[in-house]
């Protein structure tokens, strides 16, 4: 086999009967239709290396992909959903670490490329950092939903920055109507909408570095710059004028309908933060571009912070080393590898020399330009911060900040449950 480089992305050409072909595993969460998507793009790997490939998914992948490499039985490559559990198998010496270059590539090719890497970036067993991570297919969670209709009726214009987003809400509030619909609720998971809020306020008002740090409790929950940010969080949702049923409903109303006030008439608010899924929960038959549409959760122009993303995604990794699995990750670096998911339904990809008029769905198109605009993308905070805290105590501290604690005191509180685990 030679690999040959064709305008900057790793194509493949093997020779007749070239010995080096094989059967790559790939053990990942994806069931049902993203099944589908996923081995259409894993036939384009196999068309385009010579290799065979096996895909199976699973529904409890997290457990199962550990015992799977305890027993010495891995596939060539595991789809992580979260980037924790594959820094955690990185340590215990379960990852290879990428080819040379690669991290050089993700640099170059991804929009905010930098960020990529250093999500991908972690310790091995020996306490050296190695990029071992790939990240292929992502979400994005720093949206504005809103009625087009609505706006147009009152004469609003969509914000550019944080700053005429306050703006419009306080011109909403002059108006006599309500510019925030936001909810709480999700059942035993209430509170997980505000760490989000949160997360894309940190990403707002403070450095990468010390968003960095926060999630890895370096920087501390009751520091003044976390608390800063739970507080901007509060001048959305503890403003009674801002929100739909007052400050007071924010925790009780759950976060499926709190977008529906949106489609109300009168509408009962102008605009719903939340990430790409929402629209599932809209009313039926809402048409996305046309009833509903969204835009970007906006930077402060008066910061020097660029243009950050809050997303999750999947990433690749070799979790049982060969050739092949190398392969496969260089096809990931192709255009070809993310345009075929591209022109389905569920994906958007960070690669700059994609060709975006393939996406089957132009919202997908339109969130993606977002992706590609970031100058910093960011994972989900809470899910990289240990489960007591991340899905526990700041949950709960949300609420309970929502319900009129200071954020202070529920900062505090967070930080003590983070040093109880220590």
């Amino acid at each position: 086999m030679k690999r040959m480089l064709l305008a900057g992305v790793t194509a493949f050409a093997y020779m007749a009967g070239a010995a080096q072909a094989e059967n790559v595993t790939v053990f990942g969460p994806w069931l049902g239709p993203d099944q589908e998507n996923v081995e259409a793009v894993l036939d384009g790997f196999a068309k385009a290396t010579g290799n065979t490939y096996s895909y199976v998914g699973s529904d409890n992948f997290e457990q199962q992909v550990r015992i799977d490499a305890e027993a010495g039985a891995a596939a060539s490559v595991s789809v992580f959903p979260q980037p924790g559990l594959a820094a955690d198998m990185a340590k215990g010496g379960f990852l290879t670490p990428l080819a040379a270059g690669t991290g050089d590539w993700v640099r170059e090719n991804y929009a905010a490329g930098q960020s990529w890497v250093d999500l991908g970036t972690y310790p091995g067993s020996d306490g050296n950092k190695a990029l071992y991570g790939f990240f292929y297919k992502v979400d994005v969670k720093s949206l504005v939903w809103y009625s087009p209709e609505n706006f147009e009726d009152a004469g609003y214009e969509v914000p550019t920055t944080m700053e005429e987003l306050k703006a419009l809400s306080d011109q909403i509030v002059a108006d006599g109507g309500t510019p925030w619909c936001i909810g709480l609720g999700s059942g035993g998971a209430t509170g997980w909408p505000a760490t989000d809020w949160v997360e894309d306020l940190m990403l707002r008002t403070q450095s990468p570095a010390d968003y960095d740090a926060w999630v890895a409790n370096d920087l501390k929950f009751n520091d003044p710059k976390v608390i800063a940010a739970i507080e901007e969080f509060g001048a959305f949702a503890r403003n009674n004028d801002y929100v739909a049923g007052g400050s007071g409903a924010v925790a009780s109303t759950d976060f499926r309908d709190s977008p529906k006030g949106l489609f109300s008439s009168p509408p009962q608010c102008y605009m719903h933060r939340q990430a790409s899924f929402i629209p599932a929960f809209f009313p039926e038959g809402t048409s996305v571009g046309e009833d509903a549409d969204f835009f970007y959760f906006p930077a402060y122009a008066s910061k020097d912070l660029g243009s950050p993303v809050l997303g999750a995604g999947t990433v690749w990794a070799i979790t049982n080393d060969s050739p092949g699995a190398h392969d496969l990750i260089a096809y990931l670096q192709s255009p070809e590898a993310h345009e075929i998911w591209m022109a389905r339904k569920g994906f958007l990809t960070p690669h700059k020399g994609v060709n975006t008029s393939v996406f089957s769905d132009p919202t997908l198109k339109k969130m993606n330009d977002i992706l590609l605009g970031a100058t910093t993308f960011r994972f989900d905070g809470s899910d990289l911060m240990p489960g007591g805290v991340g899905a526990g105590s700041f949950w709960t501290g949300m609420v309970d900040y929502a319900g009129g604690k200071s954020a202070q005191d529920v900062a505090d509180e967070i930080q003590a449950s983070w040093d109880a685990l220590k």
